[in-house]
């Protein structure tokens, strides 16, 4: 197997690994779900999965549909269904593969809809403070390379700011801008993500080569010159491992903000709702969902990275 393929698969068995391990510790000493659910429990929240038997007979029904209608992630259903409980499973139905003389049926989970519709609330103002974020730290990098008495100005307020406790922060924001506001959340992602960004870009900025830079002057370049032909090419390597930490930042920022209030539909709130509930299965599907999602952004900033600088030596077959 290629270093490329170990690199794909060797997370992934890993992980398989562990949900199994997971599944089998928890039945095995028979922990309680407001411990720590089982990953079948928590995964049947947003999705279950239905074999239908088309050979069965009529009279087996009953028992299977009284299972049918739990969260559990896999489920035996025969395929004699009443006209309501056919449109109630077509309803839910996700997709279908047929297998045989069976079906594999994936249906939605009871939670599936308002966990998706909270996440996709959290996730745009993850990104809105990313967004924000990542322009603010960006300008002030560049601020800070053109004048080097800026950098030492700024630099401890940076610090300073990247050390201020998130859940001392959170508070004041939703106070500042209003508990419903979104913003309020923006502006914490923007806080948390400005100075790993902005340190990044900074240290791409200013770690030219010297070589480089004579070269540059030689050739009578001007500042503005040397800024996007030289510097800026330079920083994007530091500048995207700055992003890729502040892909998990975000969304961490903009659920940690929603703990301390937030509308109904933001996925933070989703999650103290339900464990306050003691419905602790769906509070891990939504974390679950949330993890995916800060998956996602980094995959979306490594793909970035990759069509922003196809030269660099990290990319080179």
């Amino acid at each position: 197997m290629s270093e490329r393929r170990q690199r794909i698969w060797a997370p992934v068995i890993i992980l398989i690994v562990l949900v199994l391990l997971w599944e089998a510790l928890v039945t095995a000493f028979e922990i309680q779900q407001f411990l720590l659910p089982k990953p079948s429990a928590i995964v049947g929240n947003l999705v279950q999965v239905v074999v239908i038997d088309a050979t069965a007979q009529a009279g087996e029904t009953g028992a299977a549909r009284e299972t049918s209608v739990g969260s559990r992630f896999l489920v035996f259903l025969t395929s004699a269904l009443s006209s309501d409980e056919q449109a109630a499973f077509e309803e839910a139905l996700l997709f279908r593969i047929p297998l045989g003389g069976r079906s594999v049926s994936v249906l939605r989970g009871a939670n599936l809809s308002p966990i998706l519709a909270a996440s996709w609330f959290t996730l745009k103002e993850a990104l809105g403070g990313l967004a924000l974020g990542t322009l603010t730290a960006i300008a002030v990098a560049l601020a800070t390379t053109r004048w080097a008495a800026s950098r030492e100005a700024l630099l401890p307020f940076a610090i300073a700011a990247n050390s201020m406790p998130i859940i001392a922060f959170a508070p004041i924001m939703n106070n500042w801008f209003g508990i419903d506001n979104p913003f309020s959340k923006m502006a914490i992602v923007t806080i948390m993500i400005f100075f790993p960004i902005m340190i990044n870009t900074v240290r791409g900025l200013i770690s030219v080569d010297h070589r480089s830079l004579e070269l540059m002057h030689s050739y009578a370049a001007s500042d503005a010159e040397i800024l996007l032909k030289l510097r800026i090419p330079n920083a994007l390597p530091s500048l995207f491992s700055g992003l890729k930490v502040a892909g998990a930042l975000a969304m961490i920022g903009a659920i940690v903000g929603e703990y301390f209030g937030g509308p109904r539909i933001a996925l933070g709130v989703f999650i103290t709702q339900e464990a306050a509930l003691f419905r602790f299965a769906s509070a891990w599907a939504a974390i679950l969902v949330a993890c995916l999602l800060g998956i996602a952004l980094y995959l979306i900033i490594l793909t970035a990275e990759r069509l922003a600088m196809p030269w660099h030596q990290t990319f080179r077959p």
